[in-house]
């Protein structure tokens, strides 16, 4: 199971970005998908998680400006960020927890990250 992000880049504050995340692989089917971040000398934070059945959450710091949201049909999740801020700059990783073939629990997959920088 591979994880691809995709999307990401440097934005003015103030500005959008939208990252994308597609997965692909032996697949049986995905539950919950979610987008994490890390910036430099810190710890990976949850920023936004959406499940199998679409309910979503937040950090709190998020809230109001991003939104997750995905298309089951291709296995891909987005994170739209509006309202950047300086302190939005880092790495961000998605992640899904995947049934596949050879396992009955779920797994959880990582992408490889893709930088958001966000400049004043």
């Amino acid at each position: 199971v591979q994880l691809q992000a995709s999307g990401g880049g440097l934005v003015q504050a103030g500005g959008s970005l939208r990252v994308s995340c597609a997965a692909s692989g032996s697949i049986v089917s995905i539950g919950s998908m979610g987008w994490y971040r890390q910036a430099p000398g810190q710890q990976r934070e949850l920023v936004a998680t959406i499940t199998s059945g679409g309910s979503t959450n937040y950090a709190d710091s998020v809230k109001g400006r991003f939104t997750i949201s995905k298309v089951r049909e291709k296995s891909t999740v987005y994170l739209q960020m509006n309202s950047l801020r300086l302190e939005d700059t880092a790495v961000y990783f998605c992640n899904a927890d995947v049934r596949v073939p050879w396992a009955q629990e779920l797994r959880t997959f990582w992408g490889q990250g893709t930088q958001v920088t966000v400049s004043s």
